[in-house]
């Protein structure tokens, strides 16, 4: 074999390496966030978004929901994180008005609307 054609398919196995190492940390990544870890991220902000206490979030609420949107940080990650809340959010008494102002409160600096319709493919 030509020492061209030995430097061509050793670039050939290295981009397929680089490409399956990147695939498996792409797939890890949105793995991270599961249901339950956004749940619990979010159980300190449970009072204030069900209502049950007036006025702003907890500081550990607050830091929940900021160490929940680091987790969240590839678009898979987050279309699971949206369907996990958009699920979960009613079953445990939500209240609407509540999840779309904790973003604002804790300064999580998103821009999507926070909404039982929001379209989590977007």
């Amino acid at each position: 074999m030509a020492p061209s054609t030995r430097r061509a398919n050793a670039i050939l196995v290295v981009g397929m390496l680089l490409a399956a190492a990147m695939a498996a940390v792409a797939a890890e990544a949105a793995a991270e966030v599961s249901c339950g870890d956004a749940v619990s991220a979010l159980i300190p902000c449970g009072s204030f978004l069900v209502g049950a206490v007036a006025g702003a979030p907890s500081e550990s609420c607050c830091r929940g929901a900021q160490g929940l949107r680091r987790m969240a940080g590839t678009p898979g990650a987050r279309r699971a994180l949206c369907r996990c809340l958009e699920q979960s959010g009613p079953s445990f008494g939500v209240l609407p008005d509540r999840a779309r102002q904790l973003p604002a409160l804790c300064k999580l600096g998103i821009s999507i609307p926070v909404s039982p319709h929001t379209d989590c493919d977007k």
